[in-house]
């Protein structure tokens, strides 16, 4: 009888100690920066521009098939115009709007990734000019069994105004009339990273 007693405090702290099991630990994949491309769409009231800017460096953190964390460093000075118009990027560049001079890199850093599947919605904080906000979007992220992890954000709306880039809107300048530019601009990021 006691060794049926025994056995089955045994099997109970076996049980219990494999629910406290350590959970696995995230493993680090890196961003192929030459591979991944972020896009952006810049409107006002007489049209658009848009063009893309360069990932410097990026990390995902996965866990298992899910992407719970990631790092993503944006090299500022390399925005383009996709038009080759070399007084925009000279604009874009200079202190009215992303101050590349003092701040040459953005950085967004995952804090949060809700869903399942690989439809998610990414949260985290993004730093322009020195300044952070939170921000979230819909995006698909896939971990793929040959090692690496695509992720593809379509349309991620960034509100240019809470970084101190006011240069053209409307919120702040009553009378622009027709040369207003739009608050919010648009980003599109695909990403490939492997472990």
């Amino acid at each position: 009888m006691k060794l049926k007693i025994s056995s089955i405090f045994l099997l109970v702290a076996v049980v219990a100690l494999s629910a406290f099991k350590n959970p696995t630990k995230p493993v680090t994949y890196t961003v192929d920066a030459a591979k991944s491309t972020i896009t952006w769409v810049g409107k006002k009231v007489t049209g658009s521009h848009n063009g893309t800017v360069a990932l410097q460096s990026g990390t995902l953190a996965v866990n298992g098939k899910s992407v719970t964390g990631g790092t993503f460093v944006i090299d500022m000075a390399s925005i383009k115009d996709a038009d080759g118009s070399a007084k925009l990027e000279g604009h874009l560049k200079a202190d009215d709007f992303f101050g590349t001079a003092k701040f040459p890199t953005s950085t967004f850093v995952i804090t949060k990734v809700a869903g399942s599947g690989a439809n998610v919605t990414v949260s985290g904080n993004l730093t322009i000019k020195g300044i952070t906000k939170p921000l979230s979007f819909p995006a698909t992220v896939t971990v793929n069994a040959d090692g690496t992890a695509s992720a593809l954000a379509g349309k991620i709306v960034v509100d240019r105004t809470k970084y101190d880039i006011k240069y053209g809107s409307k919120s702040f300048f009553d009378s622009i009339g027709d040369k207003a530019i739009d608050d919010n601009f648009e980003l599109a990021v695909k990403l490939v990273a492997k472990k």
